[in-house]
């Protein structure tokens, strides 16, 4: 959500940065419905005023016994009890006008955030690692995986596409890399461990800007409740209709939570394999802050992203991503993308967005500075992955594959795996 008195006062930066974002231009549009809501409100109080002021005024005209102004008085008041409730709709109809709008519009990017079209119009700004060479031709995860205890199509014969059915260590890998990263988050990172709800409500996923616009990417329960396609739902509202003091900020939250998304837009893409999951585990970051700390939380929330790709050897690059490329809440966002030698390329692992204030205003989410007592301002939000658990595994696996078609597992993971060294194919009896 945006700031009105913003928008009132800059309607021409404001379209220019909707514009940016591939957006009409609407400032015109809500200045005037503002206006029109604000000039409805103000006679809506003012025939309200007159209606107590003549009611009163009704009895002491009786009192003294002049009727006759008894009597236009009470036609008066007879005429604002029909006027008034049409002005009460008036508004009503305006102001829900008005935030449908409101709520439907992007976040406006940064200055620094490149223009462009989609994910080819994305800047890189470093890499780490060197991807590793391979005696023999490298194989992608869906390939090697079946023979390990990935099995796709158990899965899809129980719950159909897009889900996957995990066994022996290969189940037991993918446990220790949720552990593993975050154990790092919490305790290497300095976030608070969280075990939030996955079933939500309408206000909690309109707080983090997946209602109204993007609600075919979600699933909905029998009861109207929202399964959650992250974590950042969930960590995010638990601030929803607060204030917080200023030294409470940054608050730094973490879980690792199934996740749940219809990939509706998704169709065709990465049909194989673990990339594009419609259930898949993942590691969320979040960041409340104040809004002067905001952009050094977000470099802060890549680099400890970026430290678990570090800890598992992974090599992987850093993205600035373009303006059409961004989600709709984000004001900036950096990818980490993680080489899969298998298809010989960078794909995303990690999505780490600077929200500013545009999710506190939806959730109405302040802070109150020290010594203040009257004054409030919107914190800025930040989220992350850090990371997601089966885009990690496949990582894992291609890059840790062996001619022999078993994977070894990462010095940083044995410790969680009992001290196993390698994942070997299962024989007939799948051990």
């Amino acid at each position: 959500m945006h700031d009105i008195k913003t928008i009132r006062e800059n309607p021409a930066e404001f379209d220019v940065g909707l514009k940016r974002r591939g957006a009409e231009a609407v400032a015109d549009r809500i200045i005037a419905l503002d206006s029109a809501r604000r000039e409805t409100t103000t006679q809506l109080q003012e025939g309200q005023a007159r209606r107590n002021e003549a009611s009163k005024a009704i009895g002491k005209a009786k009192a003294t016994g002049d009727e006759e102004a008894a009597q236009a008085l009470m036609v008066e008041v007879g005429a604002l009890k029909t006027e008034l409730p049409a002005l009460e709709g008036k508004a009503r109809q305006i102001g829900e006008e008005l935030n449908a709008l409101m709520a439907a519009l992007p976040n406006v990017p940064m200055d620094d955030v490149p223009q462009g079209e989609d994910e080819d119009d994305n800047v890189e700004l470093s890499r780490w690692g060197t991807p590793r060479e391979f005696a023999f031709e490298p194989k992608e995860h869906a390939d090697i995986g079946p023979a390990l205890g990935l099995d796709f199509e158990t899965a899809a014969n129980i719950s159909g596409a897009r889900f996957a059915f995990l066994k022996g260590d290969m189940a037991r890998l993918q446990r220790a890399i949720g552990q593993f990263m975050l154990d790092q988050q919490v305790q290497e990172n300095g976030y608070m461990e969280c075990a939030p709800p996955l079933l939500v409500r309408d206000e909690a996923v309109f707080g983090t800007g997946q209602l109204p616009k993007f609600s075919e990417d979600l699933f909905q329960t029998t009861d109207g409740r929202w399964l959650i396609p992250t974590a950042e739902v969930s960590l995010t509202n638990s601030v929803r209709e607060t204030i917080l003091g200023a030294e409470a900020l940054p608050m730094r939250l973490t879980a690792l939570t199934p996740c749940f998304r219809s990939e509706a837009g998704a169709a065709g893409r990465d049909t194989r394999g673990l990339i594009r999951q419609h259930q898949f585990e993942k590691v969320e970051m979040v960041t409340i802050a104040h809004p002067e700390t905001s952009e050094a939380e977000h470099e802060r929330m890549t680099e400890a992203a970026a430290s678990i790709l570090q800890a598992l050897e992974l090599p992987y690059r850093k993205m600035l991503l373009c303006t059409g490329d961004m989600g709709a809440t984000a004001r900036k966002t950096y990818d980490l993308e993680v080489w899969l030698p298998g298809q010989g390329a960078y794909r995303e692992i990690s999505s780490c967005s600077n929200c500013g204030d545009y999710q506190a205003r939806r959730m109405n989410a302040r802070f109150r500075s020290e010594g203040e007592t009257k004054g409030t301002d919107f914190v800025h939000t930040l989220n992350g992955s850090g990371l997601a658990v089966g885009r990690t595994l496949v990582a894992v696996i291609e890059n840790y594959q062996q001619a022999d078609g078993s994977v070894t597992i990462p010095e940083a993971l044995r410790s969680y795996m009992g001290g196993l060294e390698t994942i070997d194919v299962m024989d007939e009896t799948g051990k």
